[in-house]
């Protein structure tokens, strides 16, 4: 067999860890009974459900009542953002997000201006940070919600939740967190931080893609997604897909349970292949003065990003920091807003 490159890409997806695929396999074939039904089928089925719920919560801080199984993070960035606008109308019509969001968040933000919704959109510095002074001075009578990721996903830098929060709840303002790249990586806790919405993806550590969640505090509300079936509370209809549940679930009782050792080990991998890059004269390692998560590193090459990866294909898969729109091959969203016009970066993560 073709021995295949390193695989350094883990920011895009993850494996599944065995240990997750193993909890997993047993509700495709043996304990398949439908979660909602009240025979022992059934609860066998919801109790893996329950039991997932109570992981996802301690690895978030939260409890087990707040979590909210979704299809994916775009789902629940969907959901969240549309159905609290929706739902709480008397809390105004601006939303106060960042330049450097994921597209979902961007996208859909996009979408409610069209609907009449009020955005700004912060500018961040060099690094990739956004200015909690200008922050508070987006601010409104009308802000009703403020969207800020956790890590971005292009270039690992961390914003200041805890502060972001605090001006939240000073405002009394509906905070919303993409919590995706971090989760599993950076600690996180909801009610210290003060977030009010968050959501994460089972395939970004180690769980199965098809699978994710939206905290939802308590006393925040929102329109349903799906109407019919009851399930999540009357707030997401349709079939509990106990597999994924599971597995998501395993993920995080994993990323709680062991996350001072792997964090200590992707550190040690992200010095060794900083190392590599500087050490090889490829390029130069970014951000390293910025509070950053240990998964991410981002390089700028002595060449054209994707022609650097094409020549070292065969060496390790990595992606550029751009994810290049295919046909344009633009500059990133993300990479225009931090001045980085070249376009020249790649991610390396871990």
């Amino acid at each position: 067999m073709k021995k295949l490159p390193t695989y350094l890409d883990h920011a895009s997806t993850t494996p599944v860890d065995k240990r997750v695929l193993e909890a997993m396999q047993p509700y495709f074939s043996e304990m398949y009974g439908n979660a909602s039904s009240k025979h022992v089928y059934g609860t066998q089925a919801k109790s893996a459900v329950d039991l997932s719920r109570n992981h996802v919560a301690q690895l978030i801080g939260a409890e087990p009542k707040e979590v909210y199984f979704t299809s994916g993070a775009t789902e629940s960035i969907n959901w969240a953002i549309k159905g609290y606008i929706e739902e709480n109308p008397e809390n105004g019509k601006h939303i106060i997000t960042v330049k450097t969001e994921h597209k979902a968040v961007l996208q859909t933000c996009e979408y409610l201006e069209s609907r009449g919704i009020e955005v700004t959109y912060l500018n961040v510095d060099q690094n990739g940070l956004i200015s909690l002074d200008e922050l508070k001075e987006s601010i409104k009578d009308s802000t009703s919600m403020i969207c800020v990721m956790h890590v971005n996903n292009e270039i690992g830098v961390i914003q200041d939740i805890t502060a972001i929060g605090q001006i939240a709840k000073e405002n009394n303002i509906c905070f919303f967190c993409d919590a995706t790249q971090a989760a599993g990586k950076v600690p996180i806790d909801v009610v210290h931080n003060q977030i009010d919405l968050l959501c994460l993806s089972g395939h970004k550590m180690n769980g199965p893609k098809g699978i994710g969640v939206l905290y939802i505090g308590s006393g925040i509300k929102l329109t349903p997604l799906h109407h019919g079936g009851g399930q999540e509370k009357g707030m997401r209809g349709g079939t509990y897909n106990t597999p994924l549940i599971v597995g998501i679930g395993e993920a995080s009782r994993i990323a709680y349970e062991e996350f001072d050792q792997r964090v200590d080990q992707m550190l040690k991998r992200r010095e060794k292949w900083e190392t590599y890059f500087e050490e090889q004269g490829f390029g130069t390692v970014q951000f390293k003065d910025t509070s950053r998560t240990p998964h991410i590193l981002s390089v700028q090459v002595n060449t054209d990003a994707e022609d650097f990866l094409m020549v070292n294909a065969m060496n390790f898969a990595a992606s550029t920091g751009s994810a290049c729109n295919a046909a344009l091959m633009e500059v990133s969203h993300v990479l225009k807003a931090i001045g980085n016009e070249s376009g020249n970066l790649i991610r390396v993560s871990i």
